[in-house]
């Protein structure tokens, strides 16, 4: 047997998994473990909209203000 992964839209997902329900020997895991809810996707995607270019820092920025806060 073989393993596939498929990454398919929302909108399609019913049909492609009732094709697949009738096929023997196979079965269907609904890994949502990793799944990020569309309200934070929305969130994030807002956030970005609403963003300025001076709120943004670099990552060298950032990784020094992470070693000076944890490394006290």
């Amino acid at each position: 047997m073989r393993q596939l992964t498929v990454t398919i839209p929302d909108d399609f997902y019913e049909t492609f998994v009732s094709f697949f329900k009738h096929i023997p020997d196979v079965s269907i895991n609904e890994n949502t473990e990793n799944e990020i809810p569309l309200w934070q996707q929305e969130m994030v995607l807002e956030r970005m909209k609403n963003a300025k270019p001076e709120d943004y820092i670099s990552w060298e920025e950032s990784k020094k203000r992470l070693n000076a806060k944890w490394n006290k």
